[in-house]
């Protein structure tokens, strides 16, 4: 069923144009979302003009960054990202109503937005985050960039909520996880949508990959080495969340954070399908990163190719549909 804006809501003023206005919907998807990047850099290189912007969860950040006008500083920033960097930015929050207190990552991205209230930026941009009592989306069009993306991106039992007037917020993409209908609401006449979790879970898949013939360290292994760096400097908290693993292990485990993410992407898949039927975008595109893991952020590369790749595969459609407008 379509969503309905908060009855305080103001819509977004529309442009003085003759010509179609393009709205770009970003999607959930964790790791994945490195390439919403690529997806705007495709666009923008082609010339395909981004009016009104809106993002659920990593497309809140990757869409409110880019309307700060940082997105090559954010490329930069998840290109040099590593497992070592990310666990820097963890600060454990026990026993609050999250693993993580967040404060870290929301300097993080208020470097890249500064002050910035919603209202100044140069492309209206709207967060989408859920209301954790009522389940109801709630798109945010006032206030700071930078706690506007942090309410979206707030997954739940991993980040702590943000409150929000008298809600408590959560990650956008529980309750609308490719947000078209939200870009529609802003005057957007043509609306192109980033779908991040396209088939995936239309077949298994492993949630660590087998250790490499040659005998290399696997992805999870450099996430425990990682864990134990940050592990011997905050202590016997960590270390509760976090046990080590046996080098002797036969089979890999798989961490709290993989578990809860996996499961909320379970839900989000069986909500996108419906969302998506019941509103569908002008275009969808859909980068091919189910092989990403879900916590894999150091894989910016790959994911920023593939956005560009979905992107570039759609821009004859796309030019034809806006009337190639400069």
């Amino acid at each position: 069923m379509k969503k309905s804006p908060p009855a305080d809501s103001s819509l977004a003023p529309p442009l003085p144009s003759s010509q179609p206005t393009v709205g770009l919907a970003l999607g959930s998807g964790s790791a994945r979302g490195w390439a919403h990047i690529g997806v705007i850099q495709a666009l923008k290189e082609a010339g395909i003009p981004i009016d009104y912007v809106c993002g659920s969860s990593i497309g809140a950040l990757v869409g409110g960054v880019y309307c700060a006008g940082q997105l090559e500083v954010l490329a930069q920033e998840a290109r040099r990202l590593d497992w070592r960097r990310l666990v820097r930015m963890l600060d454990i929050a026990l026993p609050r109503s999250g693993l993580l207190a967040g404060e870290k990552i929301t300097a993080f991205i208020r470097q890249l937005t500064g002050e910035r209230a919603l209202s100044s930026l140069p492309t209206p941009f709207w967060a989408v985050a859920t209301n954790l009592q009522t389940g109801k989306e709630v798109w945010i069009r006032h206030g700071p960039t930078a706690e506007a993306i942090r309410a979206s991106i707030s997954v739940p039992a991993i980040l702590t909520p943000v409150r929000y007037g008298s809600q408590w917020l959560v990650d956008g993409g529980l309750a609308n996880p490719v947000p078209v209908s939200v870009c529609r609401a802003m005057g957007a006449d043509i609306v192109i949508a980033v779908n991040l979790n396209a088939d995936l879970l239309s077949r298994p898949e492993t949630l660590h990959p087998p250790p490499a013939a040659s005998g290399k360290i696997w992805r999870s292994r450099h996430l425990q080495h990682s864990f134990r760096y940050y592990w011997q400097q905050r202590g016997k908290q960590f270390r509760q969340l976090f046990p080590p693993l046996s080098r002797r292990a036969k089979e890999p485990s798989i961490s709290i954070f993989e578990v809860v993410l996996h499961a909320l992407h379970v839900m989000q898949d069986r909500i996108t399908r419906h969302r998506l039927a019941a509103d569908p975008p002008d275009f969808l595109i859909t980068p091919a990163v189910r092989h990403i893991q879900l916590f894999e952020f150091h894989r910016a590369d790959e994911a920023i190719a593939e956005g560009m790749r979905a992107a570039q595969a759609l821009l004859p459609a796309i030019h034809v549909s806006i009337g190639r407008r400069s």
